[in-house]
């Protein structure tokens, strides 16, 4: 029974700091994103050219309006411990669709793309824009992080932290 108890405190140390850091991430990016809410228009050129033919309406809307707050909510999700290992999960696809716009605006030359497409909105205005590279890099990081947090997560699926949820005290009989 000790040994159990140990590891799972170990795992819960070794998750806490990716927790922590991706959630930040994510809330701040998600902020920045919401704060300026489609006043960039560089953004609206590199996802034209991005997706291309897929460059809809339905995409737009999902960009601009779906996509800040999705991170805000995974970001706080992770911060207060509510499902991490769901929260991690949901930023899987998150951080590969950063990774391959990325990746894209990398392939298509600096000179066209000379900064992230506004990854942190108006926190990028106010203490600077990274690379393409630096983005990638980061995005790889963050990847990495969300994927501890899946595999190394102490608890269950749907687990939230002890002082999240009131536990119920047992009446005497």
């Amino acid at each position: 029974m000790k040994q159990q108890s140990k590891t799972g405190w170990q795992r819960n140390l070794v998750t806490s700091g990716p927790s922590i850091f991706l959630g930040l991430t994510l809330l701040a990016s998600g902020t920045g994103k919401a704060l300026i809410f489609g006043e960039l228009p560089g953004e609206l050129e590199f996802i034209d050219v991005l997706l291309g033919p897929f460059y809809t309406p339905t995409t737009v809307y999902l960009i601009f309006y779906c996509l800040p707050w999705a991170e805000i909510a995974l970001g706080a999700l992770l911060l207060l411990g509510v499902f991490p290992r769901i929260a991690a999960a949901l930023c899987l696809p998150l951080t590969i669709g950063f990774m391959a716009s990325n990746s894209y605006a990398l392939s298509r030359g600096i000179e066209q793309f000379s900064t992230c497409a506004h990854c942190f909105g108006k926190w990028e205005i106010l203490f600077g824009a990274m690379s393409p590279l630096q983005a990638l890099c980061f995005d790889i990081v963050l990847f990495s992080l969300a994927l501890i947090i899946l595999l190394f997560h102490p608890t269950g699926v749907l687990h939230s932290r002890p002082w999240f949820i009131k536990s119920r005290k047992e009446e005497p009989k």
